[in-house]
């Protein structure tokens, strides 16, 4: 289960918002999630038409049955508002928390064992945090996988940035623990040129931490609260909907890939522990004598040459596919030879996505599991994203392509689903005069 807290000490930046509309986005795209507010004021079931006098136990009640060793189960207070989508409702109750937890040991870390209860039955957990610093968003943090920090394109956007991101900072020092922080642009409205300055402002300091795509002003995300839905619900086909569901897939696909480096290295730590140098092993098989078993060994040997002379005469594109399929059980020995085509240990999956030049190729490749048309528009074809599309390699979601180009710098962009972002793979950028940013090549 991925545990994800909206937090900003800042109110008004529409915390309670992104958390119902992101909750009920990544439940749209099937995947089993739980919104927990942990805001006194009980906004997400207000958002969600939850009958406030209707709540008996909340997320309160559980988080001090479980710190007085009571039984009383998180499950026994969720509403279910669709067939994805489960609230933990809030309670003015929770403005008493800090007083009741006084003096009680590990009070930070209440919401962490409540959670840790239903782990296997959810894929996303989403904390709506209250606009403070205390105890309730301490106990937020010490659950959370990851931090998104929503920021209005206002005039006090930056400064007050910098005080939250220095504030975390200090939390996680305090607890000693790392948490993944990112930063989401919100209420963008891209008619003021303020809106616009800032929004550059803000990728050109946090373009590593920052989301591609920004969740614009818009009118239907406020009438859909007032009516208690969701926007995917209110107004399936407007722009608010579009951009949650763009963040959903983008944090999606960031698992997706972490998922993936945390697989690739598992089989590069296999490789380098079960790898012996093809010296060593000539050594070794010159000192067995040509009995049945050295017999054995080297028909042995000859089966894994075939199998890794496969790989290295692949293309790139099939070397990448394969990768994950690569049976490490048979794998003893990697030869020199092998080693220069093949991943090394120091290797990430991730150096293969992105932009890469081969011979006198360039490969385009990423990864877009939930995407059903990925295209390039770039220098190379005038910004018709229509000229060049990426092909996808099965069922895999890598999407890639390969141009022939002249020697020189390409700037260029993704076009995912019709929604213009740089190439998430590739570091070399540069700002446009939209505010945004163009992946960038350079071909010998």
């Amino acid at each position: 289960m991925k545990t994800i807290a909206i937090v900003n000490q800042k109110g008004g930046c529409g915390k309670t918002t992104i958390s119902i509309n992101l909750a009920s986005a990544l439940a749209e795209l099937g995947n089993k999630t739980l919104l927990v507010d942990m805001d006194p004021q009980s906004h997400c079931a207000v958002g969600l038409a939850v009958p406030e006098e209707q709540i008996e136990q909340s997320i309160y009640d559980v988080l001090i049955s479980s710190c007085n060793g009571e039984s009383l189960k998180l499950t026994e207070t969720l509403w279910q508002i669709n067939e994805n989508l489960d609230l933990a409702p809030s309670s003015i109750d929770l403005s008493a928390f800090e007083q009741q937890m006084n003096g009680m040991s590990e009070k930070e870390n209440a919401l962490m064992n409540v959670l840790d209860q239903v782990k296997d039955q959810f894929d996303y957990t989403i904390i709506d945090c209250p606009p403070a610093v205390g105890l309730l968003t301490f106990n937020a943090l010490r659950a959370a996988d990851e931090v998104v920090v929503p920021v209005e394109t206002g005039y006090f956007a930056l400064h007050g940035l910098s005080k939250q991101l220095e504030t975390l900072n200090i939390l996680c020092q305090r607890f000693n623990q790392k948490i993944d922080v990112r930063v989401l642009a919100s209420m963008y409205d891209i008619r003021t040129k303020m809106a616009r300055e800032i929004l550059a402002e803000l990728r050109n300091h946090f373009a590593d931490k920052m989301f591609s795509n920004a969740i614009n002003f818009n009118t239907k995300i406020k009438e859909a609260a007032s009516f208690g839905q969701p926007i995917c619900e209110y107004a399936p086909s407007s722009k608010g909907k579009r951009d949650f569901e763009l963040l959903a897939k983008s944090i999606v696909e960031q698992d997706q890939q972490d998922q993936n480096k945390q697989l690739v290295n598992s089989l590069s730590d296999q490789l380098s522990s079960l790898s012996t140098s093809a010296d060593d092993l000539a050594l070794a098989v010159n000192d067995f004598e040509k009995d049945p078993e050295t017999i054995e060994v080297e028909e042995e040997l000859k089966k894994i040459d075939e199998e890794i002379s496969k790989y290295i005469s692949g293309s790139p594109e099939q070397l990448l596919g394969d990768l994950i399929d690569i049976n490490v059980e048979n794998l003893d020995i990697i030869e020199d030879e092998a080693q220069q085509d093949l991943p090394t240990t120091e290797d990430k999956l991730t150096d293969y996505y992105g932009v890469n030049q081969i011979n006198k190729a360039v490969y385009f490749v990423t990864l877009y599991p939930k995407a059903d048309l990925v295209q390039i528009a770039g220098d190379f074809n005038n910004w018709v994203p229509e000229e060049t599309g990426l092909e996808k390699a099965g069922k895999s979601g890598i999407w890639q392509t390969k141009l022939k180009l002249s020697p020189g710098k390409y700037r260029y962009r993704l076009v995912v689903d019709g929604k213009w972002q740089q190439d998430p793979y590739n570091e070399k950028v540069e700002m446009n005069p939209y505010g945004d940013f163009n992946s960038i090549v350079e071909v010998n």
